[in-house]
């Protein structure tokens, strides 16, 4: 691992890594990859993609443009591209994304817009959808 918790993969591109065992309660920006072994309480904003490992745990908001989640969120997870759920998920709360994926064994409680911002409201208050 190098200096700041960055870790260069051998890919050629980095990412942040909060490890098992650590505790943030407050609010983190990434420029580039994030991946949560650990728990946060609080914001994450990121502008790639957010990894949360089996062990890591997310509580508050998450806003990214994917995310693979195979641990525990509850909150609001803004991603503005493609949301993984994978077997080993829980998660809890409100989902904005353009595409969901949940794979068996997978368990999601909340909401899920997929308009990816494509509404409008109208006077009356009714929502109307869009087609691309």
């Amino acid at each position: 691992m190098g200096i700041g918790g960055k870790e260069v993969m051998t890919t050629g591109t980095e990412h942040n890594t909060l490890a098992y065992g650590t505790k943030v309660v407050g609010d983190i920006q990434a420029e580039n990859d994030f991946r949560l072994d650990g728990s946060v309480e609080g914001t994450i904003v990121c502008k790639g993609k957010i990894i949360v490992g089996t062990k890591g745990v997310m509580s508050g908001t998450m806003t990214c443009a994917n995310a693979d989640i195979m641990g525990t969120v509850k909150g609001k997870l803004v991603i503005s591209d493609t949301l993984s759920l994978k077997s080993t998920a829980k998660v809890e709360g409100e989902i904005s994304t353009k595409t969901l994926s949940i794979e068996p064994s997978a368990v999601f409680t909340g909401t899920c817009d997929m308009s990816n911002g494509n509404k409008s409201v109208v006077p009356n208050g009714q929502q109307i959808q869009h087609k691309q």
